[in-house]
């Protein structure tokens, strides 16, 4: 069993940054991907970002490149998710996932075993 956890969700207006994180208490990513997906009011849960805990390498959906980065933070082990340029549109409660690290399927919901309980984002115009 991974428990996260989840902080750094808030308030922002458009334009303005934002940093989450996610922690898995009392254990290492090791071995693991890590994802965020997201899922806006009335609307399906979306992936938007995922990276291998092993190596860094990274997946991001079309709306968030070049706007949002997925790191890993070794010391404190814990993924963080980066988010500069905010749109109101990127409104959503944010959940970081956890699954076992294999190839392919990075922006599958299926693919991901472990969940956190979400973290509120709001961006206002």
């Amino acid at each position: 069993q991974v428990q996260l956890v989840e902080s750094g969700g808030g308030l922002v207006q458009t334009g303005d940054s934002l940093r989450l994180s996610c922690a898995a208490s009392g254990r290492t990513f090791s071995g693991f991907r890590v994802g965020w997906f997201r899922q806006a009011p009335g609307k399906e849960r979306d992936f938007v970002t995922a990276t291998r805990w092993s190596d860094g390498i990274t997946y991001y959906a079309d709306s968030v490149k070049g706007r949002f980065t997925i790191s890993r933070e070794y010391a404190k082990s814990t993924v963080n998710l980066q988010m500069n340029s905010l749109k109101p549109e990127d409104t959503a409660v944010y959940y970081c996932a956890v699954g076992i690290d294999s190839s392919g399927g990075y922006s599958s919901e299926a693919r991901y075993k472990y969940w956190g309980q979400g973290t509120q984002v709001t961006v206002s115009s």
